[in-house]
């Protein structure tokens, strides 16, 4: 079912995405992540996918608070690390798309972003030799279609997996590996103040909540009811992942933090109350200054060296 680098990590539960409905190859991968490289998907062929989600930085984006586009043009939101999407049930800050397979479609035809159309794409792809050969190899056929466009994409970043951090090592119990008392009493605070949401092992539940953001000023984002019109998810975003959490700054939808003590005096002292906050923060978080140092002691354990720098994941040689 898998590529053979793919992995399921002991005691991670089942993906969910679908491998049956687009199986993972080696030449799979490494056409999507050509793709996942070049600017050719954008209308004027000057920005990518790794554009705003860079391998250094958990595919994340830390340049900007707000994703840029082409011609300097900024979208409204933080792009998000893309990481352990196999597990991801769905996307974007709103989960306004359900399949890894077809979420390539936003950032392409956005207009913020690679403001391009799918036939414009096709079309710049299927002038390509070079392209035409490989989708042949992984798809059998060198006429370049928009689903084996999106399932070749997705073949690298449902690749895109992280799980050998010191957390996980220590989780493991692997050899000579261990939490210092900071780390151990960081773990500890996190597991008593954020895994309700952040949880263990993938570190979100995949789910969308009012974390008590006010709104931001510029573009009154409120978040998930944009896609279910239902009032109750008024301020709901994503759960994100904390993995990497040391690279991925800035943080929060609208990246309005850069640090993580930032984040962590938030949720101790800025949170706004209203109906809609999420059950799981209505409680104060109360941390003294050293238990702080010691929540950003175990943070800093979820960074996963060998998958940033992983050449694998990196800008193809070729």
């Amino acid at each position: 079912m898998f590529y053979e680098d793919f992995i399921v990590p002991k005691g991670w539960q089942k993906p969910v995405y679908d491998f049956k409905e687009n199986k993972l190859s080696k030449e799979g991968f490494e056409l999507g992540r050509k793709l996942f490289y070049d600017p050719i998907l954008s209308r004027d062929s000057t920005i990518s996918c790794s554009s705003c989600h860079s391998q250094y930085t958990g595919f994340a984006h830390t340049d900007h608070a707000l994703s840029h586009g082409i011609e300097g043009r900024i979208g409204a939101r933080n792009a998000m690390s893309l990481v352990n999407l196999a597990w991801t049930k769905s996307f974007h800050w709103d989960g306004g798309v359900l399949n890894l397979n077809s979420q390539p479609i936003n950032p392409i035809t956005n207009s913020q972003e690679m403001d391009n159309t799918l036939i414009n794409a096709l079309g710049s792809l299927n002038q390509s030799k070079k392209y035409q050969g490989m989708f042949y190899k992984v798809f059998g056929d060198s006429l370049i279609n928009t689903k084996n466009l999106l399932k070749a994409i997705a073949q690298f970043t449902v690749s895109l997996q992280s799980y050998n951090s010191k957390y996980d090592k220590v989780m493991r119990h692997e050899k000579d590996v261990y939490f210092t008392d900071q780390e151990v009493n960081g773990h500890q605070l996190f597991k008593k103040n954020c895994e309700s949401c952040h949880k263990e092992p993938l570190l979100t539940n995949s789910d969308f909540a009012d974390n008590g953001l006010t709104t931001d000023a510029d573009y009154k984002d409120f978040g998930r009811v944009k896609i279910t019109q239902n009032p109750k998810d008024s301020f709901n975003f994503r759960v994100p992942t904390l993995r990497n959490i040391e690279f991925t700054y800035p943080y929060m939808h609208d990246g309005r933090f850069m640090k993580l003590r930032e984040v962590i005096n938030f949720y101790t002292n800025g949170k706004v109350q209203r109906k809609t906050l999420a059950k799981e923060l209505q409680k104060p978080i109360v941390l003294s200054e050293n238990e702080k140092k010691d929540l950003i002691a175990f943070l800093l354990t979820l960074t996963d060296k060998e998958f940033l720098f992983n050449p694998k994941y990196s800008y193809p040689k070729q």
